[in-house]
């Protein structure tokens, strides 16, 4: 799947740095029809490219078909593809690549859309995890032109809980002795990275997963095993520096921190005008259904759907979990 490049010139960040010669990275998949009224995007979640998101959100068995909607997967900034610390040069790449908001990548996308479509109305956004909070902040920051959003095992604002989870995983990188503050050549902090993934492992799925053995699916006979055959080969590909950047994007998220809103986060969620559903695991650690129920208590019209399931945050990898996310995504499309 081919990864296209916008040019942003010299973008302006939210908080006050200016990113030079900016690039966005998407593909699109399927036609833009001639009322150009059957958009749908699929913002990129962590550390995903837009050839992750396309193949795993997408497809003529999904709810989301290319044969029936223009689906655009713009990448987020710091996920290697769209501007990023491992592909910035100096002085803003590697350790001094600025921080980004959910709100620079949505207008960075705004434009992609606007400037090289021509397109003024979207049918849905919708995507999982970092690009569930995404697609709030399209809704929240032009709620005349989304019609619908479903985020899935996201939030509008990033919980203290899930803070201390991100914390480690910061500390697990900038603790290596490899790690040079950022600058660390050909030698990458390995042993930070490893340490992340064993982290990851314990968050990304549920107590459940564990217990009923599920890891057992992906060839693996203990948790130690899963962790080196399905974690540690996840994140040892990643550039350390762009798993960084994301994780400043992810944890300073908060829906009301934009100067429309004056950091009043019930009145950007109270913004949203677009049909919402909200689809949060049950067993989702990072996103519980308990901070999704808030939000749509603050957007008008909104409902929760929580997914039941075992498989915590990683549901939307689950065949039967696909099932009942494509469920709620096919009622906001229906005309």
């Amino acid at each position: 799947m081919e990864h296209k490049l916008f040019d942003l010139g010299d973008f302006s960040l939210q908080k006050g740095s200016v990113l030079p010669s900016a690039r966005l990275g998407y593909t699109t998949l399927g036609e833009l029809n001639e009322a150009k009224d059957n958009v749908v995007i699929c913002p990129t979640w962590f550390t995903a490219t837009p050839t992750d998101t396309a193949t795993w959100m997408t497809g003529e068995d999904r709810a989301l078909k290319p044969s029936k909607y223009f689906i655009i997967v713009p990448n987020h900034f710091g996920a290697a593809v769209s501007s990023s610390p491992s592909n910035t040069p100096p002085p803003f790449g590697r350790g001094t690549f600025p921080r980004v908001t959910a709100y620079d990548n949505v207008n960075a996308q705004y434009r992609l859309v606007t400037e090289e479509f021509g397109i003024e109305r979207i049918r849905l956004v919708s995507s999982w995890s970092m690009g569930a909070c995404q697609s709030y902040a399209w809704a929240a920051l032009h709620p005349e032109m989304v019609r619908a959003i479903a985020p899935i095992s996201g939030s509008a604002r990033t919980a203290h809980y899930n803070k201390v989870f991100l914390h480690a995983l910061i500390r697990a990188i900038t603790t290596d002795a490899d790690w040079n503050d950022g600058f660390y050549g050909d030698k990458p902090p390995v042993r930070g990275l490893r340490t992340f993934a064993s982290i990851y492992a314990g968050w990304g799925f549920s107590e459940a997963f564990y217990r009923e053995e599920v890891y057992r699916g992906f060839g693996a006979s203990t948790p130690e095993e899963f962790i080196g055959i399905f974690w540690e080969p996840f994140f040892l590909k990643c550039d350390a520096n762009d798993l960084l950047a994301q994780i400043q994007t992810w944890m300073h998220n908060d829906l009301g921190d934009h100067p429309t809103f004056a950091g009043d986060f019930d009145a950007a969620l109270g913004a949203i005008r677009a049909r919402t559903i909200i689809m949060n695991a049950e067993t989702d650690r990072y996103f519980p259904p308990i901070d999704s129920e808030h939000e749509a208590s603050r957007i008008p019209g909104a409902t929760t759907r929580p997914i039941p399931t075992i498989w915590g945050h990683l549901a939307p990898f689950n065949p039967v979990d696909q099932a009942f996310i494509d469920q709620g995504i096919e009622e906001l499309l229906a005309d």
